[in-house]
């Protein structure tokens, strides 16, 4: 909790940008990012510059070209991104922080329990025939991207994709569900809004996860105002706290697949923070 005993813990002052990794969260991610090739020269550039170099992009939502140049050169940034998002190291890194988190809080390391919800984006202006398209929400009147996101209990990212706007919120769901690839055998119960409710999403979701529950968290028509269902804000929390990443403010990206590489690097950021500044 954000209190003034424990700001000081919280404190980033003493560093070059508040979006640098500290020692210890850089003591983290060290062990994980792969070692360079073998023959050649050697490798130069020092790799916690270059996630300095990410996470200066994504908190900040500056260009690629707006990099200060006390920070390794844009070219360098933007290559090791696009090789650890080709390669899967974002991918390990996440999952192996994601354990990391789970046993801070003293959970299983895989959890039985999920959230599923998405949010729709606006996008920035681009077009041209390489890139991938956007689509037009209906309900939300926002013409963009749509980021679908499944969280634990405890509001951690597990899984994610980008598509266009215009896919239900069903259909997405079951794409989300689709694509786990069996990484949470122990998933019992997914808890869902009224968007997901119908026949259509419960026989996808049974297809590939025979064995999981579906529990539609329903909003009261008696009530006005805003009321915290249960279940449903810790997903919202979630969001919220990937938000603080101005690089997700808008759909910059031209290609689905890096969209996510930066939605995935926020949640790296935010479990980073979190285990290296416990509650």
């Amino acid at each position: 909790m954000w209190t003034s005993q424990n700001r000081g813990r919280y404190d980033r002052s003493k560093l070059r940008y508040p979006s640098d990794l500290t020692d210890d969260e850089w003591a983290l991610v060290k062990p994980l990012i792969p070692p360079g090739k073998t023959g050649g020269g050697k490798r130069r550039v020092i790799m916690r510059e270059v996630v300095n170099g990410l996470m200066y992009v994504l908190s900040t939502g500056c260009q690629w070209r707006a990099i200060p140049k006390d920070l390794p050169p844009k070219s360098s940034v933007h290559d090791y991104f696009d090789l650890w998002t080709y390669d899967g190291t974002l991918e390990r890194i996440h999952q192996a922080l994601y354990q990391q988190c789970r046993e801070q809080a003293q959970r299983k390391a895989s959890p039985t329990a999920a959230i599923i919800d998405s949010q729709s984006v606006k996008s920035a202006e681009k077009g041209g025939p390489r890139i991938d398209p956007h689509g037009y929400d209906a309900g939300k009147k926002i013409k963009g991207k749509k980021r679908h996101i499944l969280v634990d209990t405890v509001g951690l990212l597990l899984h994610a994709i980008v598509h266009p706007a215009d896919i239900q919120d069903r259909d997405g769901g079951a794409l989300v569900m689709a694509t786990l690839c069996g990484t949470f055998p122990s998933l019992k119960m997914l808890f869902v809004d009224d968007a997901y409710k119908g026949p259509k999403f419960a026989k996808a979701v049974a297809e590939v996860l025979p064995l999981l529950e579906i529990e539609i968290v329903k909003r009261s028509d008696l009530v006005s105002k805003f009321v915290v269902l249960p279940k449903r804000w810790i997903v919202e929390r979630t969001i919220g706290w990937l938000n603080r990443c101005r690089r997700l403010a808008k759909d910059w990206e031209c290609f689905n697949r890096k969209a996510l590489a930066f939605l995935r690097l926020a949640s790296i950021r935010f479990m980073l923070r979190k285990l290296c500044n416990p509650a």
